[in-house]
């Protein structure tokens, strides 16, 4: 097997999973992981002991707190994290034939019928793979290695109507639920190839080796924008991802960047107006790691999750990208894509139909009847 030729807005590095808000949050004085780690970023230890302090995600303590939704939210999580040790299993040593360009067909075709909206293959990059594991922590701090291969990257739609809640409870019971589904697709894709004679793993919430809004960008299904999370065509970002990698020799889909999305969050910048948190920049794209991005503040970002006990999903939801796939709104893709004049008037008309700084809806009836409005 080739190894994969860099993309050229690649990372020149990789990005240690310990670092994420997620990892550093669960780190208990007294332990091994909580001192190796401090002795390696200290600078952290002030950040993190602060947003330990806060109520936190899912806590009937916080701002935003709605018992029988957290309740609901806290059940997918509970399922997802369940699914954590399928994630990988013995290979049958019955080997299926493959021809790399049917089996592509295939197994994409087979996610969508498990219920992907969008899947795509990319060849698997160094800078695809976190370089520690930090959020298993039978494992913490161990170096994941790079092997060639391929990844089949696929998402899930979010319901317009919950996160258009955000930041209210809703949201976060919808975030729950699509990362089950991505978990329950990523679980039985990886199994099907493996029953098939060749290696995979699932990558799903909680149980991750590998960033996968970079591999789902290189699978060609989107950009990564403004807010920081993967901006599809037709659904924006409100949609959760999930990653099979595999030794499987696979035909790797050919990505052309969409710089129309990049354009457009270059003039919009709705996500960074509405963040509550102040966590995503208003300003230009800046070099970082030799790659052009905006640089969110995902400490600021964790501490307003810990103190509404939502994940908010504000950004999402007042992204234009995130309107309902439907005639009107993909007309308005559809010029979005081929004028910057179209691009420059569709920001205003957004504000003009929706508000620059729209109030967040109430969730559907039917959870309105348990739910405690904010």
């Amino acid at each position: 097997m080739k190894h994969a030729v860099l993309s050229p807005d690649a990372p020149l590095s990789r990005f240690d999973e310990r670092d994420i808000p997620f990892s550093r949050v669960r780190l208990r004085p007294g332990t091994p992981e909580y001192a190796s780690y401090y002795a390696m970023r200290p600078e952290n230890l002030g950040i993190d002991d602060e947003i330990r302090a806060l109520p936190g995600l899912l806590s009937n303590g916080a701002a935003l707190a709605d018992p029988a939704l957290f309740a609901s939210a806290e059940g997918s999580f509970f399922l997802t994290e369940a699914l954590h040790g399928a994630v990988d299993g013995p290979v049958s040593e019955e080997r299926a034939p493959c021809d790399p360009q049917r089996m592509s067909e295939y197994l994409k075709s087979l996610a969508l019928y498990y219920g992907a909206r969008t899947v795509g293959v990319t060849e698997l990059c160094p800078y695809h793979l976190y370089s520690h594991i930090g959020r298993d922590f039978s494992r913490y701090g161990e170096p994941i290695p790079f092997e060639p291969g391929f990844a089949i990257a696929f998402t899930v739609e979010m319901d317009e109507r919950m996160v258009r809640s955000a930041p209210n409870a809703p949201a976060v019971m919808e975030s729950g639920r699509q990362y089950v589904e991505a978990a329950r697709i990523a679980v039985q894709l990886a199994a099907t190839i493996r029953k098939m004679g060749y290696p995979a793993r699932a990558h799903i919430d909680g149980n991750y080796r590998l960033v996968a809004p970079l591999v789902a960008r290189d699978a060609g299904l989107g950009e990564i924008g403004r807010m920081g999370l993967l901006m599809t065509p037709r659904l924006g970002p409100r949609v959760r991802l999930g990653v099979v990698t595999t030794s499987l020799e696979l035909v790797a889909d050919r990505p052309t960047r969409d710089t129309t999305i990049l354009d457009f969050c270059e003039r919009c910048r709705k996500c960074a107006d509405n963040c509550p948190a102040r966590a995503i920049p208003a300003g230009d794209r800046t070099e970082i790691e030799g790659v052009l991005r905006w640089r969110i503040d995902g400490d600021a970002c964790f501490r307003y999750w810990s103190t509404a006990g939502t994940d908010c999903a504000r950004c999402m939801s007042v992204c234009p990208y995130s309107h309902k796939d439907n005639p009107a709104h993909n007309a308005v893709r559809w010029g979005i894509r081929r004028s910057a004049l179209f691009r420059r008037a569709a920001v205003r008309l957004d504000d003009v139909f929706y508000g620059r700084r729209p109030t967040p809806r109430p969730g559907p009836p039917w959870i309105r009847v348990v739910s405690h409005p904010h």
